[in-house]
């Protein structure tokens, strides 16, 4: 297994177990990471995205799967269960995740899911009517870095 495939497994064995310090140490400082939600995270705002969201990850459940990677790029798809913490609905999420290396580290990763699915399960009817509209999706998005910069606050965190 090439090196990064197995820092990838890593990563992902980490978030099975809710082990978000982990998570984080498999990160470059100046990592930045990107999904539908937190559109762009920088250094420390990728770790403790991680360790917030298995914090707050009732019955959190991950299975990863076609994990891939050379010395530049790799990829995996993931799916999470778990109840939102809003609203107590479940949601099920099927991911695709890009990564960047650098000195044996994660420097760049992109998550890509459907924002509007997201929202029908997170939300309910409301979002399954209205998640695809840009002003909700955005209000999700703001919502969602709010929430980190609260956490990072909390946890004093820099």
């Amino acid at each position: 297994m090439h090196p990064n495939e197995e820092l990838i497994t890593k990563f992902y064995s980490a978030f099975q177990n809710k082990d978000g310090v982990t998570m984080s140490s498999c990160y470059d400082p100046e990592a930045t990471f990107s999904d539908p939600a937190f559109t762009d995270l920088k250094g420390k705002e990728v770790g403790a995205m991680w360790q917030m969201l298995v914090e707050r990850g009732q019955n959190l459940s991950i299975r990863f799967s076609n994990v891939k990677a050379d010395d530049q790029t790799g990829s995996a798809d993931w799916e999470a269960d778990y109840s939102f913490s809003k609203t107590g609905r479940m949601v099920y999420n099927r991911i695709h995740a890009e990564f960047t290396f650098q000195n044996g580290k994660i420097k760049s990763h992109k998550d890509s899911f459907s924002l509007w699915k997201w929202a029908g399960m997170a939300m309910g009817p409301v979002g399954y009517l209205f998640g695809w509209l840009p002003m909700i999706q955005n209000k999700i998005r703001t919502e969602a870095n709010t929430g980190l910069a609260l956490y990072m606050k909390r946890k004093r965190i820099s």
